[in-house]
């Protein structure tokens, strides 16, 4: 006999990427070359000092045990002055922040820690697809807020305002906005602040990619007014530091959403492992040079995969920040999945539907950047010898 899983699992189903790549293993196996441009992993190495630091302090016999829930202080004092010289926002490292084996345990943490069972979630129509199932993990419901395209994709305020809001103790944002590009505009971010204070919202914003473009001044919604008293925010190395697999991230906030999270995480886990944490310190303490490096590449990366999706008759909005390319596609393709599938198939190359991320993106698809030129190259050339399909009006996608 099975037992059963549990009802919170219902409405809770296998992660996109995991089911599809398992599809991309299989035709690897297979001999087929695919290009893999559809997962936001980063493919390049944290700094040399932070991989020598790694090494350095895991080589000490007293660095493997047990660490405090609220790490380091020498790395809360690191993030404090990472947060102060990007994005310059002020933070008391005592009181608030609290490191985090990545910002995705810190989405579950801060759900347990302020959504009871039957409270209700804004989240808006094209997202990460975690801040929904999370909600539902915990017993939460998920309201849907649309967003304005042609505003950068801010919230649809008129809608937003008409809402039923009755049961909504938590909003989800994202600027700079995942799946879409929009970058961080402090006219959206103070009015989302000004929207909670109204409503007695707590605002739970993830920002992971403030780092990765030169065209957009890196931003926190912390650093609006009134926003600490309604407002946490989720940082993350796995984009700006190039450590995804490291697991680091970090909640800056109000020291009673701080606490209120700690005695979560403090009966999950038990604290980061110190090499990481003394690694963290040295990669969050590099100077502006390292930025504008990583920056540069990715905004040679941004023109090429601006080229594949266009190239594929895809419409690609300019001023796009983040590691990915959001395209539009050609009105005569029947579905993003369906084009997704199709390119996947017949070119051997994978990008995600828009419809991954809701509804909303039905005639959207993703381009992921965290692949060298090189591979960005070759996609494009693999698409321009295919028939653009643009150009192709006999055989609708």
């Amino acid at each position: 006999m099975i037992i059963p899983a549990s009802e919170r699992l219902l409405g809770v189903e296998e992660y996109y990427f995991s089911a599809k790549l398992r599809e991309i293993h299989e035709m690897v196996g297979k001999g087929l070359p695919v290009i893999n441009l559809g997962v936001g992993s980063p493919d390049l190495p944290p700094s040399s000092s932070t991989i020598h630091e790694l090494a350095s302090s895991a080589q000490k016999s007293d660095h493997h045990g047990y660490q405090a829930h609220k790490g380091l202080p020498a790395l809360r004092e690191a993030i404090a002055w990472y947060l102060l010289t990007t994005h310059r926002l002020s933070v008391d490292p005592a009181t608030e922040l609290l490191p985090l084996p990545g910002s995705k345990h810190g989405m579950i943490y801060l759900t347990l820690a302020f959504l009871n069972p039957g409270d209700r979630a804004l989240v808006s129509e094209l997202s990460y697809p975690t801040y929904s199932s999370v909600t539902r993990l915990a017993g939460g419901e998920v309201a849907v807020y649309p967003l304005r395209p042609d505003q950068e994709w801010a919230p649809d305020w008129e809608a937003l305002e008409r809402m039923d809001l009755t049961g909504v103790k938590m909003l989800w944002a994202n600027y700079p906005h995942m799946p879409t590009g929009a970058p961080a505009r402090r006219p959206t971010l103070q009015r989302l602040v000004d929207f909670a204070r109204q409503r007695g919202i707590l605002i739970c914003h993830d920002n992971p990619y403030s780092m990765l473009t030169s065209s957009a001044e890196p931003m926190s919604i912390l650093s609006c007014g009134g926003a600490k008293d309604v407002a946490v925010e989720l940082g993350s190395m796995s984009k700006s530091h190039n450590m995804a697999g490291w697991r680091v991230g970090w909640m800056a906030g109000h020291k009673e959403y701080i606490d209120t999270v700690l005695r979560v995480a403090s009966n999950v886990e038990s604290g980061m492992f110190l090499p990481v944490q003394e690694a963290a310190i040295r990669a969050l303490r590099a100077g502006p040079e390292w930025y504008r490096q990583l920056q540069a590449e990715y905004d040679r990366r941004r023109e090429i995969g601006t080229s594949v999706l266009t190239q594929l008759g895809c419409t690609v909005e300019a001023g796009q920040a983040g590691m990915f390319v959001w395209g539009r596609i050609p009105e005569q393709a029947s579905s993003a999945e369906g084009m997704s599938d199709m390119i996947l198939h017949s070119m051997h190359l994978f990008l995600t539907p828009g419809s991954v991320f809701g509804p909303r993106g039905s005639r959207y698809l993703r381009l992921s950047l965290c692949s060298p030129t090189g591979s960005l190259r070759a996609a494009l050339e693999r698409v321009q010898r295919h028939s653009p399909l643009h150009h192709s009006s006999a055989r609708p996608v």
